[in-house]
């Protein structure tokens, strides 16, 4: 039996997607590989927003998100937290032997720019991270404030984490000023995890070349060696490079704006039926996802075994709060390839389980 997905990612991904992967195996430094990866760069770039290059690394983001800490951050960097993963990126700094600095907000609650802004007046730092959508509380912060007072500290480079929201809506990279950009396959994409993308300003690859203790895997400045001969620095998952081909096709012709379009949509019909269930949302008003919706579990709901009736009945799944948030939370996912009648089955099906499911105590 197999279900449908409607946590924070994986994704569900197409049978177009899936057969994709199966083309015929290319040598990743053949003439044909050259040609996929190019053709490849157009599509991304306008999905970045962006003049410059995207790279492509077989590993999850947390590979480049590490990775660019490592080649970017010399004197200190300063890590915005308001979620689970973004306090990730402060522990994963500090591993590194960087010296890191915590801004933390609670979980649910935007990054402030003013905090952003008082902090970087300290002249301490040269770098500092960010997620624009904290997946795990369904959070998404202002990026265009935020990166207007980012701009004003010219020797910060900013790196962001867009992983949940990319390609849902627009977020212009160069317009912004965002030095480093990444996201992942699993997300927005609705292709299988293992792929992670990054965009990367000049700026940020001439501070790359002076950071002795880079590393190879994810060196900067390896990505764009090799991306200049149209390949990557080592040997990648071809076969998510072809689903990535089949997605972006499918990208171009839905088309920017309706793809975004129907993210809101979606997203707004799942929230408002869900609310109408006693259900209030999670982070600040204003500030959710358009991926998905974080919601608090405010009528005491038993939600492993909501989701058990949801998975044994109706063969979706959702998810039961991450963390610290875990069963006082919930989350639905409506990203990716997801369609009005799609999501309207998931909020029938969830309303359905809902009259089943058990309270707590």
């Amino acid at each position: 039996m197999s279900y449908k997905l409607y946590i924070p990612g994986p994704i569900n991904v197409s049978q177009k997607t899936l057969a994709a992967m199966a083309q015929p195996m290319i040598g990743h430094r053949s003439a044909d590989f050259v040609a996929l990866y190019n053709s490849l760069q157009p599509d991304l770039q306008n999905l970045f927003y962006t003049k410059d290059p995207v790279y492509l690394s077989t590993s999850s983001a947390w590979g480049v998100m590490e990775g660019a800490v490592r080649n970017l951050s010399r004197k200190k960097v300063l890590n915005c937290m308001n979620g689970a993963f973004s306090d990730k990126w402060n522990d994963v700094s500090r591993r590194l032997g960087r010296d890191a600095a915590a801004l933390k907000f609670d979980w649910g609650q935007p990054v402030c720019p003013e905090a952003v802004q008082r902090e970087l007046a300290s002249g301490q730092y040269d770098a500092i991270t960010l997620i624009h959508n904290e997946t795990s509380c369904g959070c998404m912060s202002d990026l265009p404030a935020l990166m207007s007072v980012i701009r004003q500290f010219p020797d910060v480079i900013s790196i962001v984490d867009c992983v949940s929201s990319f390609s849902a809506l627009p977020i212009q990279k160069d317009a912004l000023g965002v030095d480093v950009l990444i996201t992942g396959s699993q997300k927005a994409l609705a292709l299988p995890p293992g792929l992670a993308l990054i965009s990367v300003s000049q700026r940020a690859l001439e501070r790359a070349k002076n950071t002795p203790d880079r590393g190879y895997y994810f060196d900067l400045n390896e990505f764009q060696t090799n991306h200049e001969k149209g390949m990557t620095p080592s040997t990648p998952c071809i076969a998510l490079l072809y689903a990535l081909r089949s997605q972006l096709d499918s990208i171009k012709a839905e088309g920017l704006e309706n793809r975004h379009a129907r993210h809101a949509r979606l997203n707004k019909h799942v929230r408002d039926a869900v609310s109408a269930l006693g259900f209030t949302l999670f982070p600040r008003e204003g500030f959710g996802s358009v991926t998905l919706n974080c919601f608090a579990n405010s009528l005491n709901v038993d939600l492993p075994a909501l989701n058990k009736i949801l998975k044994t009945k109706h063969n979706f799944i959702i998810d039961g709060g991450y963390g610290k948030l875990k069963g006082k939370t919930f989350r639905i996912s409506n990203m990716g390839d997801e369609t009005d009648e799609t999501m309207a089955a998931v909020t029938t099906a969830f309303a359905s389980a809902l009259a089943e499911a058990p309270k707590l105590p």
